[in-house]
């Protein structure tokens, strides 16, 4: 698998969870009702499908992995769903996870 296709598929993962986790607070604690929250979990059961296209086999790395898509990604969303205005401390710390997702993904190893 390309980096690039793996890289694409945590940022449909990204978006599945992130969205989800987002439909279901907006249905709960901004009041928008079950259809919402339903269509959040909805979200959130096609993240973990997603996530299972990645080619490494091990769970716990695609995992960890993905935490810093999410971290990243999450910031990103509160921006354009929200109005956030990450400070800089937000920033070096979505890029810090980043960089520990793509030595976890991508560092070259012998199998």
């Amino acid at each position: 698998m390309t980096v690039a296709r793996s890289v694409a598929l945590f940022a449909v993962a990204a978006l599945f969870e992130i969205g989800g986790a987002w439909l279901v607070w907006q249905g709960v604690r901004e009041h928008r009702g079950w259809i919402w929250i339903g269509a959040g979990v909805i979200a959130l059961g096609l993240y973990g499908v997603v996530a299972t296209f990645q080619s490494d086999d091990d769970f716990g790395r695609i995992l960890a992995a993905y935490g810093g898509i999410f971290v990243a990604g999450s910031i990103a969303w509160g921006m354009v769903a929200d109005g956030y205005r990450p400070d800089r401390y937000d920033v070096v710390g979505a890029l810090v996870c980043l960089a520990g997702m793509a030595v976890i993904m991508y560092a070259p190893r012998s199998h």
